[in-house]
C-alpha cells in the first residue's frame, strides 16, 4: 500500500457499446462521467458511504476481490462514494464507471502500478465482454480483442475522435438490465445475417478511422442483437429513424438499451435530439437527450 495516500478520486466516462453490429467488440467513450472516491480504512471490507452507493455493493466487492488477486496485493478495507451523471441500466456503460473507478482507485492506494491495459483485462473478466471496459478505461473509440478460445482480454486498438462529431444519446425513462437483455438473443444466427453484420461493423470502423464521417450515413445495419432487443423498447427504432431523418448520419441501440444513439454533426445535433424525443413521446415515453462528444482520456485519477 501507499502509506502517504489515504484517499483518491477517479473519474470514468460512460460509453456506448456495440455501435451497431460490433457486438461485444466496439466501444466508444462519451463525455458523461461518474466519479468514485475511495478512502482507506482498517479491516478488509468495502463500505458504502451513502445509501445510494449501496446499489453497487456487490459489484464493488467483486471488483476489489479481482483486483487484489490480479495485483498480488493483500486486501485492505476502504469506504467508497459514487456520484456523477451516467444513468444506471440505460446502455451507457454505468457498470464500467464503477468497476473502472474502483480498479483505478485501488491501483493508486495499493501502489500496484498495474497498466491501464491490465485494468481493462480485469474489468473484462468481470463484465464478460471488453467493449465498455476498454472504452471506459482507455477512452476514445475502441476495437477490443479477446482470445477466441478462453474469452480472455488480449488487446485494444484505440482511435481518438474529434469534438465536432456529436453523439446524441436519447434515453427513455425505462431501465434495461444487460443480463435480461442478453436473454432475448438467439442461440444461433443465419449465415447471411452474420455476413451482413460483419460488413456493417467493418465499414463503420473504417469510416470512423478514416475521418470521412459523411460515409457513416446509413452505415449501420445490425442483424445480431438489435432485431431482438429494439422491439422491447417502445419507440426505440422510430427514434433512430427520426434522428437520421432530422440530419444524423446513422444510429444504433446503445449497448443493450434503453438508450438509442445517433451520430451527427454538432450543428445538426439539436434537431436530431428533438426528433428522437418526439418519437419516444409518440410511443408514450418521456426521454432525456444528451449531446455528447467523445471522451479521449478514459480513466483519470483526479
Amino acid at each position: 500500500m501507499n502509506p502517504a495516500l489515504n484517499s483518491v478520486t477517479t473519474r470514468v466516462p460512460g460509453s456506448t457499446s456495440n455501435c451497431g453490429a460490433g457486438f461485444d467488440t466496439l466501444g466508444l467513450a462519451l463525455q458523461i462521467h461518474n466519479r468514485v472516491t475511495l478512502t482507506r480504512e482498517s479491516g478488509s471490507l468495502a463500505r458504502p458511504v451513502t445509501v445510494g452507493d449501496g446499489r453497487a455493493k456487490s459489484m464493488v466487492e467483486t471488483t476489489a476481490t479481482a483486483f487484489f488477486a490480479a495485483a498480488g496485493v493483500a486486501p485492505f478495507g476502504f469506504a467508497y462514494h459514487i456520484d456523477g451523471d451516467v444513468p444506471p441500466a440505460r446502455g451507457l456503460g454505468s457498470s464500467v464507471t464503477v468497476i473502472g473507478g474502483i480498479l483505478g482507485g485501488l491501483n493508486v492506494l495499493s501502489a500496484a502500478c498495474l497498466s491501464r491495459q491490465q485494468l481493462v483485462g480485469i474489468a473484462t473478466a468481470i463484465e464478460g465482454h471488453p467493449d465498455n471496459a476498454a472504452a471506459g478505461i482507455l477512452g476514445g473509440f475502441c476495437v477490443a480483442r479477446c482470445d477466441p478460445e478462453t474469452g480472455a482480454y488480449v488487446d485494444t486498438v484505440r482511435v481518438e475522435l474529434p469534438s465536432d462529431l456529436a453523439f446524441v444519446a436519447t434515453s427513455p425513462d425505462v431501465e434495461m438490465l444487460t443480463k435480461e437483455s442478453r436473454g432475448v438473443l438467439p442461440a444461433t444466427l443465419s449465415y447471411f445475417d452474420a455476413v451482413k453484420s460483419i460488413n456493417s461493423a467493418a465499414y463503420l470502423v473504417a469510416a470512423l478511422v478514416s475521418g470521412d464521417y459523411a460515409r457513416l450515413r446509413h452505415a449501420v445495419s445490425d442483424y445480431m442483437h438489435e432485431p431482438y432487443r429494439l422491439p422491447r423498447i417502445p419507440g426505440g427504432r422510430a427514434a433512430i429513424e427520426a434522428g437520421v431523418a432530422a440530419g444524423a448520419y446513422t444510429g444504433w441501440l446503445s449497448g443493450s438499451g434503453s438508450t438509442v444513439l445517433c451520430v451527427a454533426t454538432q450543428s445538426a445535433a439539436s434537431a436530431v435530439a428533438a426528433a428522437m424525443q418526439a418519437a419516444f413521446a409518440s410511443a408514450g415515453l418521456t426521454s432525456t437527450s444528451r449531446v455528447l462528444a467523445t471522451d479521449n482520456s478514459g480513466l483519470v485519477v483526479e
